[in-house]
């Protein structure tokens, strides 16, 4: 603070003692000025000096013009100098540019990334190219630091070096000595009574640290986090029935050498009121009971802020569906101390009813309007739909071409009955080129390329070329889909796959089953949840009998021949209700898929359903349930084709057991697979020790129970093999990351045991 007040101070005095030399310049008698000549000029444009200058050619110069148009160019941050003298009637204004700036660097910048930072200055006006000035270097030092104490780095010190180069320009390097981040060593809540402190803190993201700390930095202080967190205890008592719960205050204190904080919470409970009743007041369109069917809370339990916000929330939607956009509804809660009950009284007032104009559609630069347009179930000239337009948002917002979509409703001067709806997006890059590698216990090392425009020409269609590759399995790839195939929403897509296959089994054989092919599926779109897919594809498969090539191949092959055509035709469905693909807490997803191989060398039908459910315990604690059916026959007197069968085992099935080792074996001992499948698995998604709160990463427990069988021998329950353990989960950079340690439970002597097993790019 000293610092910068003598800076100023300094600066001040420059300023004046400039000011007061012109001044003494200026002491000339008023003459008309003749001509105005510019001296000193290096890059800026003459135009520049002589339109901010307030006098002009044919002018009486005075005194106080002088004075005026050194104010002026010394307002446009152009000049560190500026002079005027007199040559008989022509008027010379001589000034002295700042330095430009050539080049920003940093150094000593270990915890961000210096583009990062070259951003954060370029937001306060201190980038290349501008005119350099000692109080922009003192912003951006300022702002630096700024950047570091959000990063609990308090101790961190700037020094800023100027280095003069040819042509008037300066390079600009910052120097940052980063220190030790600030951890927090306690957090207290001061006022607690009726939780204990040790769950009060468990609602926080943040904490004192523990083990993984390094990775999850929960223990550097963030005050966007702390506010969440202070969110998190509001609520948590605002839904146990402390109406007037309050925080007072908070207080972060920091020891003298800056790398400990300690933060406290004061809080007042006040009292925990019950709900006595719930009455509605106002206009209700003559629809009271549907509005009461709505009401989440009941009579006789304890007032539950998060309940109420949800009706009041639901209220408002629901006069939108009716058309009124402007529906007013707050909830009053009526409070009786004397017996700590409360009297909920929620009052609609739903305005008036508006229609829509006119539905306007900015910030798509790429993408065309009728991409966008064509996800939307509000039209214009219709009546204002609230669930409408809340279904139209969530449409777009799943076309993934978008990093933001907002709708705003717009008021027409004049007409109170209309609106506009203006559909705001904010577009992100849908191309991409990858690069990926995975390792597995099963599979070994895996490489894949991937090309992929998700948006290809703004169009809204997908268009794909991937390569997978690993020691048992290879895939090529190559996709396009077009999903609005007809106006109606229906898909196409379009795959032809190349894919190359070697069972999992002990003798390290090098057989292959190479399947070729290309497909071609529709997608209808039965409601807004749920779409129905259904193609055909056409498949020629080849059984390379390489080494060790199983028994019960080599018999299949002396009897159908060792290259299979087949034309499958496929049906599917699908509902993902999950609130994460990759680190889910709650929700469902379901899958069902049917192949029937109607046409080619062999006739047979295959099915699969998968169904997963996710239970929140707690903010903390999560159960999942996942089950996993499979079932296939063959027809025409044949039995399945051998490399349709099932497999089972390992990740993705049952943990412990060798991938792909379950079920019917040859009598040369192979794994085969089978044309039944059962796997249900059973977890318990706990934080990992000393992570906190971090979703990325987990530890759970797990209990799984899955066989697979024969056609011939249909699924025999007491044949399933069951295990438990636990694992650790991790979205990683390289993707979802499994570890399991698992020990059978139910098991033969024959079965071949794997007792820990791991996976990138897996879940379940």
């Amino acid at each position: 603070m000293k610092k910068n007040i003598k800076r100023l101070a300094a600066r001040t005095l420059v300023s004046l003692s400039t000011l007061a030399l012109a001044l003494h310049a200026w002491a000339v008698d008023p003459f008309n000025i003749r001509d105005i000549r510019v001296e000193g000029l290096q890059r800026i444009e003459p135009g520049t000096v002589f339109a901010s200058l307030p006098v002009r050619v044919g002018d009486a110069y005075t005194e106080d013009k002088g004075a005026a148009a050194i104010r002026a160019l010394f307002a446009l941050g152009l000049f560190k100098d500026v002079r005027l003298e007199v040559a008989g009637d022509v008027l010379v204004v001589i000034v002295e540019e700042r330095p430009t700036i050539a080049d920003v660097n940093f150094v000593g910048t270990r915890e961000f990334d210096k583009d990062t930072l070259r951003k954060a200055l370029r937001d306060i006006g201190l980038t290349e190219g501008r005119p350099y000035d000692q109080a922009l270097a003192d912003s951006a030092e300022q702002e630096l630091k700024r950047q570091y104490i959000a990063r609990s780095l308090y101790g961190a010190e700037v020094v800023t070096t100027i280095t003069p180069i040819e042509r008037n320009r300066v390079n600009l390097t910052f120097t940052v000595t980063e220190g030790e981040p600030a951890k927090i060593r306690d957090i207290r809540i001061v006022g607690n009574k009726a939780f204990s402190q040790s769950t009060l803190r468990g609602l926080f993201d943040l904490d004192t640290g523990g083990f993984f700390s390094w990775y999850t930095k929960s223990n550097r202080y963030s005050r966007v986090k702390l506010n969440a967190d202070l969110e998190s205890l509001r609520s948590y008592y605002s839904q146990r029935g402390y109406l007037e719960f309050s925080i007072d205050s908070t207080q972060v204190a920091m020891s003298p050498d800056k790398q400990d904080l300690t933060i406290t919470v004061n809080i007042t409970e006040g009292e925990r009121f019950v709900v006595s009743g719930i009455k509605l007041e106002g206009n209700y369109l003559g629809r009271d009971d549907e509005f009461k069917s709505m009401i989440t809370l009941r009579a006789g339990e304890p007032y539950n802020g998060q309940l109420v916000a949800e009706t009041t929330k639901a209220f408002t939607e629901y006069f939108g569906n009716f058309g009124y956009a402007f529906a007013q509804v707050e909830a009053r809660p009526e409070i009786d101390r004397a017996t700590n009950r409360v009297t909920l009284v929620i009052v609609a007032e739903p305005s008036r009813r508006a229609y829509v104009r006119r539905i306007n559609v900015s910030g798509n630069t790429r993408t065309r309007d009728e991409v966008i347009r064509r996800e939307f179930r509000q039209f214009e000239a219709s009546w204002y739909d609230g669930d409408r337009i809340r279904r139209s948002r969530d449409r777009v917002d799943r076309l993934g071409f978008f990093r933001d979509v907002n709708i705003e409703t717009a008021n027409i001067p004049g007409a109170p009955d209309q609106v506009d709806l203006n559909i705001i997006v904010v577009e992100r890059p849908t191309g991409s080129v990858s690069l990926s590698a995975g390792f597995s216990s099963a599979d070994k090392l895996g490489l894949g390329f991937g090309i992929r425009q998700e948006n290809a020409f703004g169009s809204g269609k997908f268009l794909a070329a991937e390569l997978n590759t690993s020691s048992f399995n290879r895939t090529l790839v190559l996709s396009s889909v077009d999903r609005y195939f007809t106006q109606d929403g229906v898909s196409r897509a379009v795959d032809v796959f190349h894919r190359t296959t070697r069972p999992y089994q002990s003798q390290g054989g090098s057989y292959e089953i190479v399947t070729t092919g290309a497909g071609l599926r529709f997608g209808v779109p039965f409601s807004e949840l749920d779409t129905v897919t259904f193609g055909a594809n056409i498949e020629r498969t080849q059984i390379n009998r390489g080494d060790f090539l199983p028994l019960a191949f080599t018999n299949y092959i002396s009897q159908y021949g060792s290259t299979t055509t087949l034309v499958p035709l496929t049906l599917g469905w699908a509902r993902d209700s999950r609130d994460s693909a990759l680190a889910p807490t709650r929700g469902r997803l379901q899958r069902a898929s049917g192949e029937w191989g109607a046409g080619g060398d062999a006739q047979y039908v295959r099915g699969t359903y998968q169904f997963q459910q996710y239970f929140p315990l707690t903010k903390q604690y999560t159960f999942a349930f996942n089950s996993d059916i499979g079932m296939g026959k063959g027809l025409g007197g044949r039995d399945l084709p051998i490399f349709k069968n099932f497999y089972g085992g390992g990740l993705g099935s049952v943990r412990g057991f060798q991938q792909g080792t379950l079920g019917p074996r040859g009598s040369d001992g192979a794994a085969i697979g089978g044309a039944n499948r059962i796997t249900l698995n059973n977890e318990m998604i706990v934080p990992m020790p000393g992570a906190g709160n971090d979703r990325t990463l987990r530890a759970y427990g797990f209990l799984d129970v899955g066989n697979v069988f024969a056609e011939s021998q249909g699924v025999d329950f007491g044949d399933l093999r069951a295990s438990v353990g636990v694992g650790l989960s991790w979205v990683s950079p390289m993707g979802p990351l499994r570890l399991g340690f698992a020990n059978p439970i139910r098991k033969l002597p024959t079965d071949r045991i794997q007792r820990i097993q791991f996976q990138i790019g897996t879940s379940f």
